[in-house]
C-alpha cells in the first residue's frame, strides 16, 4: 500500500543501442513492459522514417492473417484460446513468416475460386434438373380432366373458331427467384396482352448461392406462346427479371435422356465438391493451430519497428539513440534486459543506459494489483495525479465503499451484493478464461473487488441501522419495557413511551450494536432516523473534507513549499474547523450532555448555528447551574426558563464570536499573502539573473585577448565566457583521455542555472481569488452536498419498506388455505426480482454515482491537482489479444 501513496520515482534515460542489437533489445524491453519511449522524430512524416518498409511488410502480413481469420470464421472455426506468449521472432524469420502466409493465402484463394466455379456449375445443373423434372410433370396428364399442359395452352391461346385446327405452340422453360414471380407474371400479361400461358412451380428445397453461400429460393416456370415475335418479347422479359433459361427438349424421351445425363454429372460434381471442401478444411485446421502465435508475433514485430522509428540514428557510430522514462527501482531490470538483448543478437559492443537530468515533468506511474486497480481507475478517471503528489486511491479503498454503504445500509441487500462480488473473485480465473464480449458483464467483472467491498461495508452499516430487508432484528433485547396493562394496550391505537419511565438505562443500557429494534414499530421512526442520519452525514462529510485538507500539507512539504503551510494550509484548516468543526463539536456535546430529563431544553443546533452568524443570543433565566442537565431533573420547563434557542453552555457567545472572527480573518490571508509572496520570489530571481549577467560581462572584458595574441586556453576561455553569458552561476569543465583504451570521458559540471519563468501577477492574483472563493463557498456547499448520504439512505430504507409492505406482507396476510401456499412462492419470485432490479441494481448504481461525486468534487478538490499524465510503457501485454483490427 505504501507504493500507492505516491507515484513511483521516474527518471529519463538515454539508450545507445548498437544497430545489430537494437531489435533484440527493444524486444526484451517490450517483454519487461516498464519503459516508455519518447518520440525523438515528432516532425518526421511516418513514411519518411527509417523502418517504414518493415512496418509495411508487417501490415501486409496482418492483411493476410485477417483473410485467414475470415476464412476460419466462415467454417465456424474459432481461434484457439492459449496462454502461450511467443517471443518476437528475429528479423530474419520475417521472411519465413511471409512465405508461410503467402502460401496459405494463395492456396485458400485457389481452393475458393475452384469451389465457387464448381458450386456455380452445380447450381446450374441442379436448376436444369429441376426444369427437366418439372416440365416432365407438366407434360404428363394434368388436372382433373386428364388434359395435359399442351391442351390447356391450346385452349387458352387459340381462339374458339380455330379450335379444330392444329396450332403449333412454342415454349421456353427456366428458373426465377421466388420473390420476383408476382411482378414477372404481371409484366408478361401486360407486355404480351395475355397471349402467353404460364405455369409455375416452386423448387421445394432451397439452393445455395455459389458466391455468398446463402440460401436462395427459386421456382421453375414454363411459358407457351404463339409466334416468333412473342418468343423474342418473352425472352427479353426473362432477361430483364434475371430469370435463367434452360434448353428443354420437346419429346419426353429426349427429356428423360437429358435428365439422366444431368443426374450423372451432378453426382460427379458432388464428389469433387466434397473433396475440395475437405482439402480446404485441412488447410484451415493447420492454420488454426498456429494462427494465435502468428498474430501475436506479427503484432510484436510491428510494435518493435514502430518503437525503433521513434529513435535517432547516429550514422557515424552506427547506433540508435533512444530516450525513455523508467521507474528508478527497475533500472537494474532494464539493464538486464539490454544485456540479454545483446546476447541474443550476438553483438560484442555493449549497449549504454545513461540517466539524464531534465526539467520535464515525468509521467505518473502507480504499481497496482488486481485489487487496487479498480480504485486507482476511479481516481484517474477524474484526473491523473501530478507526479509524486499524494494519491487519493490509498484512502479511496476504504472511504469509497464506506460512504456507499452509508447510503445503501441494509444487511440483506449488502449480503447479496457481497456474495455476488465474492463469487466473481473466487471464480476469477474461470471467468477470465471465458473472454466474454458482453460489455455490461465485463464492467461488473472489472469492478468485482469494489462490489465485494461495498457489499461487506453495507453489511456493517445495515447492522448499525438495524435494517434487514426493511425489518429490524432483535439480537440483544430491547432496553425499552412497557408498563401498560393489557386492557390499555388492547384499547389504544398508539401509546407514548417516555424515556424517563420506560427506558431501563440502569440495568440494560443502550442497545449494544446499532439502533434499538423498538424503533421499527414506532410511529416516529422516520423523525428519529432522519435526525440521526442527518447528523451522521455531516460528521462523515466534514471529517472527509478535513482529511483532504490535511493531505494538502503533505504535498506542500514534499514539493518544498514550506511557506504554503502557513499561508494556505493553516488558514484553510482554521476556516473549516472554526465553522463546521464547531458544528460537529456541538453535535457531540449535545449527544453527551443532554438526556431525557432535560429534553425540553435540548438545543436546536441548526437554529443555533444560524444565530451564530446573526449574532443573536437568548440568555436563560436560570443560574449557570442550568447548563448542567443533571440540575434540571426535578424542575419544570417554566422553572428552568430555557428552550431550544437559549444558550446551553458557559461563554457560548464569546467563543462563537471568536470563531467567526478567526474564520473571517483567514479569508484575506488566503487571498493576498500567496500572490505577493510569489511576486517577491519572482523579483528575487530577476535581480539575481541581472547580477549574474553583469558579472559575466565583466569577466568577458577582463579575458579579452588583444588582436594577434594567441592563447593556449583560448577554447577554454570561450567556453567559460559562453557559459557565463547564458546566466549560469559557475562552470567547471575537465577532459580525461585514456590512451590505452582509446576511450574519452568528458565530465561537465554546471551549477544551477537561473531560469526566470514568465510571471503575470494579475493572473496569479485572479487564480488565487478564484481558489479562495471556491474553497470558502465550497466548504458550505460541500458540507450540504454530504447530506446526500442521509437522503439516499432514507430513500433506500423507504423503498425497501414499501416493497415489503405493498407486496410480500399482503401475500402473508392472505387467508387462502390451499392457493395461498402456492401463491406465496409466485409473490416471493416477484419480490426477489424487484429487490434485485430496483433496490440492488438501480439504487446501487445511484449510490455508486453519488459516492463517485463525493470523492471527485468534495474530497479530492481539497488537495488533488490531477494535472499529470499516465505512464504508458512499451508493453507486449497489449499485443496478447489474438485479434486484428479491421483496416
Amino acid at each position: 500500500m505504501g507504493a500507492m501513496f505516491r507515484s513511483e520515482e521516474m527518471t529519463l534515460c538515454q539508450l545507445f543501442l548498437q544497430s545489430e542489437a537494437a531489435y533484440a533489445c527493444v524486444s526484451e524491453l517490450g517483454e519487461l513492459g516498464l519503459v516508455q519511449f519518447k518520440d525523438l522524430n515528432p516532425e518526421v512524416n511516418a513514411f519518411q522514417r527509417k523502418f517504414v518498409n518493415e512496418i509495411m511488410r508487417c501490415e501486409e502480413m496482418e492483411r493476410k492473417l485477417r483473410y485467414i481469420e475470415k476464412e476460419l470464421k466462415k467454417d465456424k472455426l474459432k481461434i484457439p484460446d492459449s496462454d502461450s506468449n511467443p517471443k518476437a521472432p528475429a528479423p530474419k524469420e520475417m521472411i519465413d513468416l511471409e512465405a508461410t502466409f503467402e502460401k496459405i493465402e494463395t492456396e485458400l484463394r485457389e481452393v475458393n475460386t475452384n469451389a465457387e466455379a464448381l458450386k456455380r456449375n452445380f447450381l446450374e445443373l441442379t436448376e436444369l434438373r429441376e426444369v427437366l423434372m418439372k416440365t416432365q410433370t407438366f407434360f404428363r396428364e394434368h388436372g382433373h380432366g386428364h388434359h395435359n399442359i399442351v391442351d390447356d395452352a391450346q385452349h387458352a391461346l387459340v381462339p374458339e373458331e380455330r379450335t379444330g385446327t392444329a396450332v403449333q405452340l412454342g415454349f421456353i422453360a427456366g428458373v426465377i427467384p421466388r420473390e420476383k414471380v408476382p411482378s414477372f407474371e404481371r409484366m408478361l400479361w401486360f407486355a404480351c396482352r395475355g397471349n402467353v400461358f404460364l405455369r409455375y412451380e416452386e423448387i421445394m428445397h432451397p439452393l445455395e448461392d455459389p458466391h455468398t453461400g446463402d440460401a436462395i429460393h427459386k421456382g421453375v416456370f414454363i411459358i407457351f406462346f404463339q409466334g416468333e415475335q412473342l418468343k423474342q418479347r418473352v425472352r427479353k422479359i426473362c432477361e430483364g427479371f434475371r430469370a435463367t433459361l434452360y434448353p428443354c427438349p420437346e419429346t419426353a424421351q429426349e427429356r428423360q435422356e437429358m435428365l439422366n445425363g444431368v443426374s450423372t454429372r451432378l453426382d460427379d460434381l458432388a464428389i469433387v465438391l466434397r473433396q475440395t471442401k475437405e482439402h480446404r478444411y485441412r488447410v484451415l485446421l493447420n492454420a488454426q493451430k498456429e494462427i494465435h502465435n502468428w498474430i501475436i508475433k506479427v503484432k510484436k514485430i510491428k510494435a518493435i519497428y514502430h518503437t525503433l522509428n521513434m529513435c535517432n540514428f547516429d550514422f557515424s557510430r552506427n547506433n540508435l539513440i533512444a530516450e525513455c522514462w523508467a521507474p528508478v527501482k527497475v533500472l537494474e531490470e532494464v539493464q538486464a534486459a539490454l544485456r540479454h538483448g545483446q546476447e541474443l543478437s550476438g553483438s560484442n559492443v555493449p549497449n549504454i543506459l545513461h540517466r539524464m537530468v531534465t526539467h520535464e515533468t515525468p509521467p505518473t506511474y502507480f504499481m497496482t494489483n488486481r485489487f487496487t486497480t479498480v480504485f486507482q481507475s476511479i481516481v484517474s478517471s477524474y484526473g491523473v495525479a501530478t507526479y509524486r503528489e499524494v494519491n487519493p486511491a490509498t484512502y479511496t479503498i476504504i472511504s469509497f465503499p464506506f460512504l456507499f454503504a452509508v447510503m445503501f445500509g441494509d444487511t440483506g441487500h449488502g449480503f447479496i451484493m457481497f456474495l455476488f462480488g465474492l463469487w466473481m473473485v473466487v471464480s476469477e480465473k474461470k471467468l477470465l478464461a471465458q473472454k466474454s464480449d458482453n460489455e455490461i458483464w465485463n464492467m461488473f467483472f472489472g469492478g468485482r473487488y469494489i462490489i465485494m467491498m461495498m457489499g461487506l461495508f453495507s453489511l456493517y452499516t445495515g447492522l448499525i441501522y438495524n435494517d434487514f430487508f426493511s425489518k429490524s432484528i432483535n439480537l440483544f433485547g430491547t432496553s425499552w419495557h412497557s408498563n401498560y396493562s393489557h386492557s390499555t394496550l388492547d384499547h389504544s391505537a398508539s401509546l407514548k413511551l417516555k424515556p424517563e419511565d420506560f427506558f431501563d438505562s440502569a440495568n440494560d443500557g443502550p442497545y449494544p450494536l446499532g439502533l434499538d429494534p423498538i424503533w421499527q414499530a414506532s410511529t416516529n421512526k422516520i423523525t428519529f432516523t432522519n435526525s440521526f442520519k442527518m447528523k451522521l452525514s455531516v460528521i462523515f462529510g466534514v471529517s472527509h473534507m478535513l482529511l483532504g485538507v490535511m493531505l494538502s500539507v503533505i504535498n506542500h512539504i514534499h514539493f518544498g513549499n514550506f511557506l504554503y503551510v502557513f499561508i494556505q494550509f493553516i488558514p484553510e484548516v482554521l476556516f473549516l474547523l472554526c465553522i463546521f468543526g464547531y458544528l460537529l463539536a456541538l453535535v457531540f456535546f449535545k449527544w453527551i450532555t443532554y438526556s431525557a430529563e432535560c429534553a425540553s431544553c435540548t438545543p436546536a443546533l441548526l437554529i443555533h448555528f444560524i444565530n451564530m452568524f446573526l449574532m443573536k443570543y437568548k440568555e436563560p433565566k436560570m443560574t449557570p447551574e442550568a447548563y448542567h442537565c443533571s440540575s434540571m431533573r426535578n424542575l419544570t420547563q417554566k422553572e428552568m426558563g430555557c428552550d431550544s434557542q437559549t444558550i446551553f453552555y458557559s461563554n457560548q457567545q464569546t467563543i462563537q464570536t471568536v470563531l467567526i472572527l478567526v474564520a473571517v480573518l483567514c479569508i484575506p490571508v488566503l487571498l493576498l499573502v500567496k500572490p505577493f509572496y510569489l511576486r517577491f520570489l519572482h523579483n528575487q530571481k530577476v535581480r539575481r539573473k541581472q547580477g549574474l549577467s553583469a558579472m559575466s560581462h565583466e569577466r568577458l572584458v577582463q579575458h579579452e585577448v588583444p588582436p594577434g595574441q594567441e592563447s593556449v586556453d583560448q577554447g577554454k576561455d570561450k567556453s567559460q565566457s559562453a557559459i557565463e553569458m547564458s546566466g549560469v552561476d559557475s562552470t567547471e569543465v575537465s577532459v580525461s583521455i585514456n590512451g590505452g583504451s582509446g576511450d574519452a570521458v568528458m565530465t561537465v559540471e554546471i551549477h544551477e542555472e537561473v531560469e526566470v519563468e514568465k510571471f503575470d501577477f494579475g493572473d496569479i492574483f485572479v487564480g488565487q481569488a478564484i481558489h479562495t472563493i471556491e474553497y470558502c463557498l465550497g466548504c458550505v456547499s460541500h458540507t450540504a452536498s454530504y447530506l446526500r448520504l442521509w437522503a439516499l439512505s432514507l430513500a433506500h430504507a423507504q423503498l425497501s419498506e414499501v416493497l415489503w409492505s405493498m407486496l410480500f406482507r399482503i401475500s402473508l396476510n392472505m387467508d387462502l388455505p390451499y392457493i395461498g401456499s402456492v401463491l406465496i412462492f409466485a409473490v416471493f419470485a416477484v419480490f426477489a426480482m424487484l429487490t434485485i432490479a430496483v433496490l440492488l441494481l438501480m439504487e446501487g448504481l445511484s449510490a455508486f454515482l453519488h459516492t463517485l461525486r463525493l470523492h471527485w468534487v468534495e474530497f479530492q478538490s481539497k488537495f488533488y491537482h490531477g494535472d499529470g499524465y499516465l505512464f504508458d510503457p512499451f508493453n507486449f501485454k497489449e499485443q496478447m489479444n489474438p485479434t486484428l483490427d479491421e483496416k
